[in-house]
C-alpha cells in the first residue's frame, strides 16, 4: 500500500518549536515533489510549504516564510517540517502530500497522495 504517515504534532506554547515528520511507504516517493498543507477549524485547507524531489527548490506560504523550513531525506523517504516561532494561528491539522511529478506546486489539487494529518495546537 502506498501511504504517507505524519507524526510529531502536539501542544506547544506560542514562540516554541515543533518538527513534523512524514514517512512514506514506497521508495517511489523519493522522486516526487512533496508538500505540507494545513487546515484549521472552520477554515479551508491551505498551502504551507513544498519541496522539489531533489530538495533543491522550496516554496513557502507568506504566513510561514522565515519561520518554517521544509526538507526531505530521500534515503529515508521522509519529509520534514521544522516549525519555529509558532503562533496560535498556526493551530491546525497538518497534512503531508506528494505528487507524482518532479515540479513543486502550492495547489492542493496537484497532489496525488495525502497523509491522515497530525494535530498541531499552539497555545497563547
Amino acid at each position: 500500500q502506498v501511504q504517507l504517515v505524519e507524526s510529531g504534532g502536539g501542544l506547544v506554547q506560542a514562540g516554541g518549536s515543533l518538527r513534523l515528520s512524514c514517512a512514506a511507504s514506497d521508495r517511489t516517493f523519493s522522486s516526487y515533489a512533496m508538500g505540507w498543507f494545513r487546515q484549521a477549524p472552520g477554515k479551508e485547507r491551505e498551502f504551507v510549504a513544498a519541496v522539489s524531489w531533489t530538495g533543491s527548490r522550496t516554496l513557502y506560504a507568506d504566513s510561514v516564510k522565515g519561520r518554517f523550513i521544509i526538507s526531505r531525506d530521500n534515503a529515508k523517504i521522509t519529509l520534514y517540517l521544522q516549525m519555529n516561532s509558532l503562533k496560535p494561528e498556526d493551530t491546525a491539522v497538518y497534512y503531508c502530500a506528494a505528487r507524482s511529478r518532479l515540479v513543486i506546486s502550492d495547489d492542493g489539487t496537484d497532489y496525488d497522495y495525502w497523509g491522515q494529518g497530525t494535530q498541531v495546537t499552539v497555545s497563547s
